[in-house]
């Protein structure tokens, strides 16, 4: 029903900076975002919340990303942005978006939380 598509990830040297990009997608009925949020995971550690933007446009972020990470949304485009500067190397990660939705039927309405297939990240020293 609902399909996140991230892009932007690739690899940077340190110091760099990066725009991820997320762009949700759907069937013919109204979806509406509510919290949409960008999440990571290193290689053999757990997956992260990295940051999360209200309906409204509040964002927070997770303390190691905090000056450096910026997170915004354009509701018209359905899109989710993420500016990353300042890399360091211990960013390296899958990044993935996460947005909770609303799809209004007539037959019922669906809820739920969609993610993306995620984008890589790698920087480098």
């Amino acid at each position: 029903q609902v399909r996140l598509v991230e892009s932007g990830g690739r690899l940077v040297q340190a110091g760099g900076s990066l725009r991820l990009t997320c762009v949700a997608s759907g069937s013919g009925d109204t979806i509406r975002y509510s919290a949409m949020g960008w999440h990571r995971q290193a290689p053999g550690k757990e997956r992260e919340l990295v940051a999360a933007i209200t309906s409204g446009g509040t964002a927070n972020y997770a303390d190691s990303v905090k000056g450096r990470f910026s997170a915004s949304r354009d509701d018209a485009k359905n899109t989710l942005y993420l500016q990353m500067n300042s890399l360091k190397q211990e960013d390296t990660a899958v990044y993935y978006c996460s947005a909770d939705y609303h799809v209004y039927r007539d037959s019922g309405d669906v809820v739920g939380r969609a993610w993306g297939q995620g984008t890589q990240v790698t920087v480098s020293s």
